[in-house]
C-alpha cells in the first residue's frame, strides 16, 4: 500500500486565529491586535467619543495620585519615583478594565489599518476623536481638582509638586520630547499588548503595572497625561492666591514660564507625534511585520515547522505482527484505560480541529499558500505489507478494486465552495441551501483559502447575538490550518488516515516496548482506536482546489464494491 501524503497548509487568508501550539505567541496576539483596533475605529461615535472622555479622566485621576504619592516623601530618588509610577498605573488599569477609549493605546489600530480593515480616513478620524474626548475628560477632572483645592494639602506642598513638574515638562527641547514620547508609548502599548495574552481581569492589571511604572519613573512623556498635568501647573501659576505662594515660600514669577505657548510647541505637539510613532510604528507596524516575515520564511526556511502541525500527526512505523507479540509479552497489570469523551474531541466533520473563538479571528496578510507549502507524511506502515497482516473475523485482504483506488478517481470535481468576501449570514444560508456542513472557501482563482463549517458560522452568530448585520465575513472565521489531500493519494490510506488511530491500536514504541497500561485484544484495542481526523479533505494541486474527498463518498463506493 502507497504511503499517503497530507498537507497540512497555512493559506493565502483574509483572516487567521491560530490556536496550534506550534505558532508563537507574536501572531496570536498580533491578530488580537488587529481586532482591536477594528472595533476602535468602528465603533459608534458617540460610544467612542464618550469612553475617550472617561480614559481622559482616569489618566488624570492617576497624576493626582502620582502628585499625592512623590509629595514629601523622603528616599532615594528612583525608588520614589518607582512607587509614583506604580500610583500611575491605575490610569491605565481603569482604562483597560473598566473600559476607556485612550488615544496612546488606540493608535496600536495602525494594525488594522495595515491590514486595510479599516480606512485611512476612518483612522484618523478615531484618532482625533478620542484625543479630543481625552482632552475634555482631562479638563474635566482639572476643574474638579481645583475646586477641591488640592493644591494646598500639606501646607502646599502639593500644588508645589505639581508646578515642579509641570515646569520640568516644558523644558525639553524638541528633539528630547519627541523621543521621550516614542520611549513612553512604546512601553504604553508593549503593556496593552500583552493584556491580549490573557482574559484574567487580574493578570491584565498586573501585565499593565510595571510598564507604566517604567516609563514614568523614567521621565518619559505621556501626552494625555500631559493634557492635565501642564494645565494643572498654569492654572495653579495664574490663579493660585498669594497665601498659597507664601505658604511654600516660592513667588509665582518663578514659574512665569509655564505658558500655554510652551506647553503646545516644546511638549504636546512633539510629545504626541511620539506617541504615534512609538505605538504605531515601533509596537503595531512592527510586530506585524515580524508576522508576515515569518509566514514568508516559513515556506523556505523551516518547511517542516509548517509541516508538523496537530493535524499532520506522523503514525509511528509498527509492523503489525511485532506489535500484537509486545503486547502479548509485555502485558502490564490490569488498570482500567480511560477514554476522552466526545465533547472533548475534535469535530471529526470539519478538516481542521473545532478551534474555540475566545475572540473574533483578525485579518493577517499571511503570504503563504498551498503551492509552497511542505507535504507531510502520515505514515501507513510498510506501506503494502500493513494490510494483509490485519486479519480479522478470516478476513485478510482489503479487495483490489479498493486499494488501487485513487482519491482523484472517487472526489467530488465540482464541489460547493464559498467565496472569502461573503457575510456570516450569507454563508450559513448557502451551505444551509446545499445541505452541506462545511465547505472549501477559495478565491476567484479557485485557490483554496480555508475552511468554514455551519459549526464556524453558527458560533460567531451566537455570539453576536444572532445579529444579521454583523460585519464579520466567511474570510474573518474560515479555518486555516487545512488538511489537504492529492488525486493520486489511495482511497485505502485515506481511509486509514481517517478512521484508525495507530497509536491507540498498537501502543508500543518503535522498539516494541509496550506503552498500555493493562493487556487488550486487538479487537478489543481496535474498537477504542477511533481517529479524530476530519470527515471532508480538499483535493489540492499546486494550490488550485480539484475537488473534494468525504468519508461518505468512500464508505459508499465501499459499501457497492462489497455488495
Amino acid at each position: 500500500m502507497t504511503a499517503l501524503t497530507t498537507k497540512t497548509s497555512t493559506v493565502p487568508i483574509q483572516s487567521a486565529y491560530t490556536q496550534d501550539a506550534a505558532n508563537s505567541a507574536v501572531i496570536n496576539m498580533c491578530q488580537q491586535a488587529e481586532q482591536y483596533g477594528q472595533s476602535k475605529v468602528i465603533k459608534s461615535h458617540l460610544e467612542s467619543f464618550g469612553l475617550a472622555i472617561f480614559a481622559g479622566a482616569f489618566i488624570a485621576l492617576a497624576f493626582v495620585f502620582y502628585i499625592t504619592v512623590t509629595t514629601g516623601t523622603i528616599g532615594p530618588w528612583g525608588q520614589v519615583r518607582f512607587i509614583g509610577g506604580l500610583a500611575f498605573s491605575l490610569g491605565l488599569i481603569l482604562v483597560v478594565i473598566c473600559g476607556g477609549e485612550l488615544f496612546t493605546s488606540t493608535v496600536l489600530s495602525s494594525v488594522a489599518w495595515a491590514q486595510k480593515r479599516v480606512t485611512t480616513r476612518d483612522l484618523l478620524m478615531c484618532w482625533t476623536r478620542v484625543y479630543v474626548g481625552n482632552f475634555i475628560g482631562a479638563m474635566l477632572m482639572l476643574l474638579l481638582i481645583l475646586g477641591a483645592k488640592m493644591h494646598l494639602l500639606n501646607d502646599g506642598q502639593w500644588g508645589l509638586n505639581a508646578l515642579n513638574i509641570a515646569q520640568h515638562k516644558i523644558h525639553h527641547d524638541w528633539s528630547q520630547a519627541f523621543i521621550l514620547g516614542i520611549l513612553c508609548n512604546v512601553l504604553v502599548c508593549l503593556g496593552v499588548w500583552m493584556t491580549f495574552s490573557s482574559k484574567d481581569v487580574l493578570t491584565k492589571a498586573f501585565l499593565l503595572m510595571l510598564p507604566v511604572a517604567m516609563f514614568v519613573s523614567s521621565g518619559f512623556e505621556h501626552s494625555i497625561a500631559n493634557l492635565f498635568m501642564v494645565p494643572l501647573g498654569i492654572m495653579l501659576q495664574q490663579f493660585a492666591s498669594v497665601d498659597f505662594f507664601n505658604a511654600i515660600g516660592v513667588p509665582a514669577s518663578q514659574f512665569a514660564d509655564i505658558t500655554i505657548m510652551h506647553f503646545l510647541f516644546n511638549n504636546l505637539i512633539p510629545v504626541t507625534l511620539g506617541n504615534i510613532v512609538g505605538g504605531a510604528l515601533f509596537v503595531g507596524l512592527a510586530y506585524l511585520m515580524i508576522e508576515r516575515l515569518k509566514h514568508s520564511n516559513a515556506n523556505h526556511t523551516a518547511p517542516m515547522a509548517l509541516a508538523t502541525l496537530a493535524l499532520a500527526e506522523c503514525i509511528p512505523a509498527i509492523d503489525a505482527h511485532m506489535s500484537n507479540q509486545a503486547i502479548s509479552n509485555q502485558a502490564m497489570p490490569n488498570q482500567a484505560m480511560s477514554n476522552k469523551s466526545a465533547s472533548n474531541q475534535p469535530n471529526s466533520d470539519k478538516p481542521i480541529p473545532n478551534v474555540p473563538i475566545s475572540s473574533r479571528p483578525m485579518v493577517s496578510q499571511s503570504t503563504t499558500d498551498f503551492s509552497k507549502s511542505h507535504s507531510v507524511l502520515t505514515q501507513i506502515h510498510h506501506e503494502s505489507n500493513l494490510t494483509p497482516s490485519l486479519k480479522t473475523n478470516g478476513r485478510t485482504a482489503m479487495p483490489k478494486s479498493i486499494i488501487n483506488l485513487t482519491v482523484s478517481e472517487l472526489m467530488q470535481a465540482t464541489p460547493f465552495t464559498l467565496s472569502p468576501e461573503l457575510s456570516i449570514h450569507e454563508g450559513l444560508m448557502q451551505l444551509t441551501a446545499a445541505q452541506e456542513r462545511g465547505a472549501p472557501v477559495v478565491d476567484k482563482q479557485n485557490r483554496l483559502l480555508g475552511f468554514v463549517s455551519q459549526q464556524d458560522l453558527l458560533r460567531c452568530l451566537w455570539s453576536e447575538e444572532y445579529n444579521k448585520h454583523i460585519n464579520s465575513h466567511v474570510a474573518d472565521l474560515m479555518q486555516t490550518q487545512v488538511m489537504t489531500v492529492s488525486g493520486n493519494d489511495k482511497i485505502a490510506d485515506l481511509v486509514e488516515l481517517m478512521v484508525v488511530d495507530r497509536e491507540k491500536l498498537f501502543p508500543v514504541t518503535a522498539s516494541g516496548m509496550y506503552t498500555g497500561s493493562r493487556f487488550m485484544s486487538y479487537e478489543e484495542r481496535l474498537r477504542h482506536a477511533s481517529a479524530n481526523k476530519p470527515s471532508s479533505f480538499p483535493v489540492v494541486n499546486e494550490g488550485i482546489l480539484l475537488g473534494v474527498i468525504t468519508r461518505e463518498q468512500i464508505a459508499t463506493k465501499i459499501c457497492s464494491v462489497m455488495g
